[in-house]
């Protein structure tokens, strides 16, 4: 390094007044949402793109927000033991997975000390999870399905892949490492037809109104196959005689669908599904129970843990509950609703989304299991208004925002002795158990489980177990 370079960053490292191009070197001690290392240096928190806790770098300063400054790598001075040569050759461009770099059990490390200093810094609480459950033999090839944009070049050419990180640039793909390998199997041969379709491409809807996403879906199980096109409209010549031919040419696939989105938003999905060939819905063996997905069901895309993870509430429940009558909140189409009436217990599952609940009562129905597992939709909070006083255990998996204010109310007002919370963001779950779990309130924590759904990312699922240790009835 030149002597003026050496006397630029060693003044650096004394300066309060950081710029953009001021080049300094810091010490990684963690990750953000993203997987970009966190830094400290004068007080500010520098965030740096592929660098990994117990690394040092120089690096250049580049842009303020509000108390963190972003930067650029120049050189990687200290290497961490636990950093690895991501197996995708995308992952520096890609963003679905951000943390390809870190090896799996660092990975799983990371996130479950997430969880514990999220619950701690959010909600007050003090507590020790437990182990992890991870699946280290399938830290890759895990997704059961996959959503992935399309759009035609300014030469004409399709591309597809998932964006770029914080755009919407598509990253040009053939293969994905952490899709199942019978769903990566198809990648390339689906991509070469649709380029050779001539069909308009445009996952924005604005340089062309047409094919917007090539969705992918397998049955663990089984092995089936189903193939969705999410299109603007339904004006794709050829398209039954190119379905046809799929079906013909690779036996696992068992429905090609087309799904219909028009609105220039940001929903993936639309309303209107229709089957083009073959069956409109596969059927996966999960906990002992036969599910029933089509192109829109939701559906946790890593099944064998979440098989685990539906096994560990339903064994909590088994040991702890003082009954047998169960209340599922946000019960989908009964992935968790099923597999406990499975053991015995009588559920009443409560969804919002009036698809999902139909969905739900067929599976029950299809199962022979309608006498224990009843499902009704309408408004969460509403619901749980109406049931809770009947439960003597609550089953929560809300979306990612976390309960509505009126949910907790009513829990508060009628305690079920027994909660088993899902959650897949653990800042609103510290939030809701901090409300939960209030001073001389009716509850304590019993046990916390992280979970590792979506290895190589970020993404964070805990299971709590609340019990209910007074009969106090809040204010």
């Amino acid at each position: 390094m030149a002597d003026d370079e050496c006397m630029t960053l060693a003044s650096a490292q004394n300066s309060e007044a950081p710029r953009p191009g001021l080049t300094i070197e810091v010490d990684c001690i963690d990750l953000d949402r993203d997987g970009k290392g966190l830094a400290r240096w004068n007080g500010w928190v520098i965030v740096v793109p592929d660098l990994l806790p117990g690394e040092r770098a120089r690096v250049q300063l580049q842009q303020r927000q509000r108390s963190r400054w972003l930067s650029r790598g120049v050189e990687r001075l200290v290497s961490s033991n636990e950093r690895r040569r991501p197996p995708c050759i995308l992952a520096s461009d890609c963003g679905g997975c951000s943390l390809q770099a870190l090896d799996d059990p660092a990975q799983v490390a990371w996130k479950t000390m997430q969880i514990q200093q999220t619950l701690q810094r959010i909600g007050g609480l003090s507590v020790e999870p437990q182990p992890a459950l991870d699946d280290p033999k399938r830290s890759f090839g895990y997704r059961n399905r996959a959503l992935i944009p399309l759009k035609r070049d300014q030469h004409g050419r399709l591309k597809a892949g998932y964006y770029r990180p914080k755009t919407h640039k598509v990253v040009n793909l053939n293969h994905c490492p952490v899709l199942d390998p019978r769903l990566d199997a198809l990648i390339e041969p689906i991509k070469r037809d649709l380029d050779l379709s001539r069909w308009p491409a445009d996952h924005d809807l604005i340089d062309a109104k047409g094919l917007r996403h090539l969705g992918l879906r397998v049955s663990h199980s089984s092995g089936d196959v189903l193939i969705t096109l999410i299109s603007s409209h339904g004006d794709l010549p050829g398209l039954k005689e190119l379905a046809a031919s799929w079906l013909e040419r690779w036996p696992s696939v068992k429905g090609v669908c087309l799904n219909l989105q028009p609105k220039a938003n940001n929903l993936v999905l639309g309303a209107q599904t229709r089957c083009i060939a073959g069956v409109e819905r596969i059927h996966e063996q999960f906990c002992g129970v036969t599910l029933a997905l089509s192109s829109t069901t939701f559906f946790q895309v890593n099944t064998p843990q979440a098989e685990r993870i539906v096994k560990v509430l339903g064994d909590w429940l088994l040991q702890r509950c003082e009954g047998k009558r169960v209340v599922d909140a946000y019960c989908g189409v009964g992935t968790i609703s099923l597999p406990l009436a499975r053991m015995g217990f009588t559920v009443h599952g409560i969804e919002l989304i009036a698809d999902s609940v139909d969905q739900a009562r067929l599976n029950a129905m299809h199962n022979n299991l309608s006498a224990r597992c009843t499902f009704q939709a309408g408004d969460v909070a509403d619901l749980l208004e109406q049931n809770i006083q009947a439960c003597d255990a609550l089953v929560l998996d809300p979306p990612r925002r976390g309960l509505d204010s009126q949910v907790v109310t009513t829990i508060l007002a009628a305690p079920p002795s027994t909660i088993a919370y899902l959650s897949c963001d653990p800042a609103t779950q510290a939030r809701d158990l901090k409300a939960l779990l209030q001073p001389a309130g009716p509850y304590e924590l019993e046990r916390v489980q992280p979970v590792d759904f979506f290895p190589q990312t970020t993404h964070l699922e805990s299971l709590v177990l609340l019990q209910r240790i007074n009969s106090a009835i809040q204010p």
